[in-house]
């Protein structure tokens, strides 16, 4: 069995074969084969746990900073985002010993 991949852009026009072969391949059963076999319910409980942990790690702190107007300015003309650029910057200044040593 060949598998087709097909990527639509919004405006793609579909021929009929190509329509037809979509609503047959949506009507067949997904089937697992050795190398991708069902997950067992524990298994699915397990990976539910790894990704709450992992999602929990991720998770970014709400914090205040006060820093002067100058420095707010060229920050917001960095676009939308600045402010995890901002966040980026800071995860370097505190793992560069030299940089954070200038800081302190």
């Amino acid at each position: 069995m060949a598998i087709v991949n097909y990527t639509l852009e919004p405006d793609a026009k579909l021929t009929r074969e190509q329509k037809q072969e979509i609503k047959e391949a949506a009507k067949k059963p997904v089937v697992f084969g050795e190398d991708c076999p069902n997950l067992t319910d524990e298994q699915l409980a397990e990976f539910a746990l790894i990704a709450k942990q992992q999602r929990a790690e991720r998770k970014k702190k709400v914090i205040a900073l006060r820093v002067n107007n100058t420095t707010l300015e060229k920050a917001k003309k960095l676009g939308k985002g600045y402010t995890a650029i901002l966040s980026r910057m800071i995860d370097l200044c505190i793992d560069d010993k030299e940089l954070l040593q200038k800081c302190l």
